[in-house]
């Protein structure tokens, strides 16, 4: 007897709790609604630095292009990277070619310029600009990333 009116009673918590759940958190909402936004929000903190990755035909090109990104302080350094090999569809087919990979340190803010240079300067219909996060490293290699590359204007 004593488990049927636990599991009665435990039933009837639970239907409860279902019904006036809603209620409770319309009411908790108006009192304190900094609380659900920061709880709503999913998104991850911005980093200061990225880094991003373009990909050239030929090490001149990938040369010509990481002079311009360093020189209009759109990144603090490329690493040019020989030997990529790229396969991908275009235009229906797959298509096999060797590339050079550019890896660039800059600024997050100045991701939106650095892609804008790249595309205007690219031989490609649509070059490979992607970026990511850079969200640790050496910090005196990234206190001279943020001397020598300027916060966005």
């Amino acid at each position: 007897m004593r488990y049927a009116n636990e599991v009665l009673i435990s039933g009837l918590v639970a239907v409860l709790v279902t019904m006036f759940m809603p209620l409770v958190f319309r009411q908790t909402s108006r009192y304190c609604p900094q609380l659900f936004s920061r709880m709503a929000s999913t998104s991850r903190p911005v980093e200061e630095f990225s880094m991003a990755f373009v990909t050239a035909p030929n090490a001149e090109k990938a040369k010509e292009l990481a002079g311009g990104v360093v020189s209009n302080k759109l990144a603090a350094c490329v690493n040019i990277i020989p030997g990529v090999m790229s396969v991908y569809e275009w235009e229906g087919k797959i298509e096999t070619d060797p590339e050079v990979l550019m890896m660039i340190k800059t600024r997050t803010s100045r991701i939106d310029e650095l892609t804008e240079f790249i595309r205007k300067n690219h031989p490609y219909d649509v070059c490979e600009v992607i970026a990511t996060s850079i969200e640790g490293g050496n910090q005196p290699y990234l206190d001279w990333l943020a001397k020598t590359v300027p916060e966005k204007k």
